[in-house]
């Protein structure tokens, strides 16, 4: 299977609020850029990246996790990033049953992380993938 059919699975094997949550997750990660690529890391988890990592996602027993791989570098302005991490690179945002997804702020927010990621580039690799962005 292709990672975005093992996401698909596991969504799909999750059928309760916390798969509906996941789903809604990914549907506005993928808006966000059409580069994105789809993963499955680490034995089972959802993993989005353009340039880098960008977010892993997972389905907990109480709760959605969404954990950005550099989330202590970007800005949220939204103060989506409610999780309980509190080193110096990873921040997540917690979805517990109920709440709604912020899809205009985590677009934002993924646009952020996928910046972080090519500025980490050398010039002229990301000057190509901005260009190629905007065709």
């Amino acid at each position: 299977m292709t990672p975005s059919e093992q996401i698909d699975q596991l969504i799909a094997e999750t059928n309760d609020w916390r798969g509906e949550t996941l789903a809604r997750v990914r549907k506005t990660i993928l808006a966000a850029d059409p580069a994105i690529i789809e993963e499955w890391k680490w034995m089972g988890s959802p993993v989005w990246s353009l340039d880098g990592i960008i977010a892993v996602g997972n389905a907990h027993k109480a709760k959605v996790k969404l954990t950005f791989m550099h989330g202590a570098k970007l800005p949220d302005p939204d103060k989506l990033f409610n999780g309980n991490d509190t080193g110096a690179t990873r921040r997540s945002i917690d979805f517990l049953e109920g709440d709604t997804v912020n899809e205009p702020a985590l677009k934002i927010l993924i646009r952020a992380a996928i910046d972080f990621n090519q500025a980490k580039k050398k010039p002229a690799k990301r000057a190509t993938a901005k260009a190629a962005r905007s065709e």
